[in-house]
């Protein structure tokens, strides 16, 4: 069996969120490096995204796995300490505790990991996310494993057909369901159509019986109990024989779907593909953005990655996301751009009632209604 993990951080920005230092980018790949040549890791790739650095690992230890994460850990806090030597913005600020403990579990990383037996040919998409919530991976994962017209092998292919179990978290009540589709497709879409609090957190295929997908569902403001940094969700695909085809797993970020999050965790913007290594963004903060890696698997060894949004088809997407952003901004502080007090992270939509509360005084009772009935109404009103 082998494990995938994805563990991605914020140690520091590099004038802002809008990147990070090369130098912490090197760090993290030593560390990477010396657990492979220590038989800790199969094999490890280090990624970044605006101001995160993602870890890509691969090994036999199994989800949850104390010293796999304990060297996640430690990498981090190399970059953090790379961070804080150049001062850069924001360094280690959304490292919640001050140790590690069992496993990265409300520590303030991002991590998705998924445990399967690896398959002659095994192809794996990786997408690392930025500046959104953990629901927002719940559209593309209902249009490419539920969606027929997104994905032709729901009708074509016999081990498909059948289709796919959702396992769905409600982040506010800490609780889980298992959707059966195409059967329970209708009350999927109820649930996650409200990506604010609902989450898919897995995908399996029911005639294959292996996991096809798995997503980070951590909510950051839940586990700090305020604020702590706009989540930045993790996805890990399973493609082909069986499954989705890569194609038909990117397909639904060929639209720009809006998602929760931006600035402060705290507006609505449009979800953006974008290439590996492209310049941060730096007007408003950016939208929220999302990188997608190609690997194959072999002997646990990660084969490349492929660069998947870097393709220019992508490009009609990055231009309306443009537009829809703009549409956006035009709002300023009003709804819908900014997200509603009961849904933001930022500490801003609950101060502001309180500081105001001495304020507020009863509206006064309406007196009833004085008109007289004119004639016209007795008329209209009498009995024939």
């Amino acid at each position: 069996m082998i494990t995938m993990s994805v563990v991605k951080a914020c140690g520091g920005g590099l004038i802002g969120h809008a990147s990070v230092h090369p130098d912490m980018i090197a760090a993290a790949r030593q560390e990477v490096a010396a657990a492979v040549s220590a038989d800790l890791l199969v094999d490890g790739y280090v990624a970044d995204l605006d101001d995160d650095i993602a870890l890509i690992l691969t090994h036999t230890e199994g989800p949850d796995s104390r010293p796999v994460h304990s060297c996640a850990w430690t990498t981090v806090q190399r970059t953090v300490s790379v961070a804080k030597e150049l001062g850069l913005y924001a360094a280690g600020g959304e490292m919640l505790p001050d140790a590690f403990s069992e496993n990265l579990r409300g520590m303030g990383p991002a991590f998705v990991e998924v445990e399967f037996d690896e398959r002659p040919v095994e192809s794996v998409v990786c997408l690392l996310a930025d500046r959104t919530e953990p629901g927002a991976w719940n559209l593309p994962l209902c249009r490419s494993f539920a969606d027929p017209f997104t994905t032709a092998g729901l009708v074509a292919d016999q081990k498909m057909r059948a289709g796919f179990g959702f396992e769905v978290y409600d982040l506010w009540e800490d609780r889980r369901i298992v959707f059966d589709c195409p059967a329970d497709l209708y009350d999927l879409l109820a649930c996650v159509s409200a990506p604010a609090r609902y989450a898919v957190h897995h995908v399996r295929s029911k005639t294959l019986g292996i996991p096809a997908a798995a997503t980070g569902t951590q909510r950051l403001p839940l586990v700090a109990g305020g604020y702590g940094g706009t989540e930045d969700p993790l996805m890990i695909v399973r493609c082909e024989s069986g499954l989705p085809s890569v194609g038909e797993v990117l397909e639904p970020f060929a639209f720009p779907y809006s998602v929760a999050g931006a600035v402060c965790g705290s507006h609505h913007a449009p979800y953006v593909p974008v290439a590996a290594g492209q310049p941060g963004p730096s007007r408003f903060g950016g939208a929220p953005r999302v990188v997608a890696l190609g690997f194959q698997i072999r002997g646990g060894r990660l084969i490349g990655p492929r660069d998947l949004f870097a393709d220019a088809a992508f490009h009609p997407a990055r231009a309306r996301a443009g537009e829809v952003l703009e549409y956006f901004r035009r709002h300023g502080p009003f709804e819908p751009h900014r997200l509603g007090s009961q849904d933001s992270s930022y500490p801003t939509g609950t101060p502001v009632p309180r500081r105001l509360a001495h304020r507020w005084t009863p509206v006064a009772a309406e007196p009833p209604a004085t008109r007289q009935p004119t004639a016209e109404s007795e008329d209209e009103h009498a009995q024939p």
